[in-house]
């Protein structure tokens, strides 16, 4: 479990990067600890074949720290000026800006503990922010009146990933590393736990809350997405009909059926609540890897296309597509998404500075913003009730709240 959770720390901004092709490291102070400390773990490559600034070469220790990684407190400068001399950033396209009538505030907040990749945020009834701190094993939640945080420690090695409110005031999440759904009470810090059935199903990924009381959720690595019954504790799971498809994102429709995009194929799938068939609609283009999801009221599908730079539109009643080319381009790298009324938000990730994309359907146009700490992979978003947002930004540490001018928007 550890040796996973290392890597998965490694590789996390890695992913957004071209990958060199070296395998030695360079002389100089810090390669030994370096060897010593990566190696015993995962290959030196996923060392070497990184590219990061200073910063978040911090980042990614504190990520090792944070996993068990033997790295002595007095050598974590000497390590992290090593590495950051000697793989500095891959160069990526420059974010392209598009001004429009909209306009937005995002500030941001450093969460307390270092290294901890806020994973996905989540907004709470009472007007609270909450995110999975995945390498740090906790649930944070910020009090936007009080500007305070407060960290939930979670069982080892539960590496939490998505997360969810429930009517009762308790939170639920997907223990990634843990292969369990888990249920926090706020009130006592007291965590229930609801393991897998199988253990081939170790990664349990996105989950949300339908209006049938039940929990559904996916399971990545796996390659199942499944229902938890939080009133007896039965958890179900089910294959996706396509091999290594990944299932990732997930939401509901206006009719309770939940829908899931498939990142490791060019599909997205409706689930039946009841029965747990799947239905698949398949993409125009072979190429397209749908890795977040989100819905607009008249149950359209939205996807962010990952691998192509596109944002999709699916239309489940009739299976039609529609793509438009992201503002950053082909490697662009669409990721976090969420739809506030009819308007589509969404980051990419693989452009520098990280960039908030607005798309308005009717009108067919984007605007853009750059998000000011560089957002270091903007994972997932999520929205509050009067049209704001919350994203939880893995890179660089921090989560973040946008606000925009409902006044403009309106317009």
């Amino acid at each position: 479990m550890l040796r996973n959770i290392l890597i998965l720390a490694t590789i996390f901004l890695l992913a957004p990067h071209a990958a060199g092709a070296q395998s030695a490291l360079p002389d100089g102070a810090g390669k030994a600890i370096v060897q010593s400390s990566c190696a015993s773990c995962h290959a030196l490559s996923q060392v070497t074949n990184a590219g990061h600034s200073k910063a978040e070469w911090d980042t990614v220790l504190h990520m090792m720290v944070n996993a068990g990684a033997q790295l002595p407190a007095d050598q974590f400068e000497t390590v992290s000026t090593y590495l950051a001399k000697n793989f500095p950033p891959k160069t990526v396209g420059a974010a392209a800006l598009i001004s429009g009538p909209v306009k937005v505030t995002i500030t941001e907040w450093d969460v307390p503990t270092p290294g901890s990749r806020p994973h996905d945020p989540m907004y709470a009834p009472d007007g609270s922010a909450w995110y999975t701190g995945q390498m740090a094993n906790v649930l944070g939640r910020f009090d936007p009146r009080t500007q305070q945080f407060r960290e939930f420690k979670l069982p080892e090695n539960s590496g939490p990933h998505g997360l969810i409110p429930d009517h009762d005031g308790n939170v639920w999440y997907t223990a990634n590393f843990g292969a369990y759904i888990g249920k926090l009470d706020p009130r006592t810090g007291a965590v229930k736990q609801y393991p897998m059935p199988d253990p081939a199903a170790k990664d349990p990924h996105t989950l949300l809350l339908a209006p049938n009381g039940n929990i559904y959720f996916t399971v990545q690595g796996a390659n199942r997405v499944g229902r938890l019954d939080p009133k007896t504790g039965e958890v179900k799971l089910v294959t996706s009909p396509t091999p290594r498809s990944n299932p990732y994102g997930m939401v509901i429709d206006s009719h309770g059926a939940p829908f899931f995009v498939e990142f490791g194929s060019n599909k997205v799938a409706r689930l039946d609540p009841d029965t747990l068939a799947i239905h698949e609609f398949v993409l125009p283009h072979a190429d397209s890897r749908p890795r977040r999801v989100a819905i607009t009221p008249d149950d359209i599908i939205w996807y962010s296309d990952y691998a192509r730079g596109y944002l999709g539109r699916l239309d489940p009643k009739t299976g039609a597509v529609t793509e438009f080319p992201s503002p950053g381009g082909k490697d662009s790298r669409p990721y976090g998404i969420t739809a506030v009324g009819d308007v589509i938000w969404y980051s990419e990730s693989n452009v520098s500075p990280n960039t908030l994309v607005r798309f308005d359907p009717k009108t067919q146009k984007f605007e853009s913003w750059a998000i000011p700490s560089g957002g270091g992979v903007v994972r997932n978003m999520v929205h509050t009730p009067e049209g704001n947002l919350w994203l939880a930004c893995s890179g660089v540490n921090k989560i973040a709240f946008v606000e925009v001018e409902k006044d403009r928007a309106a317009r």
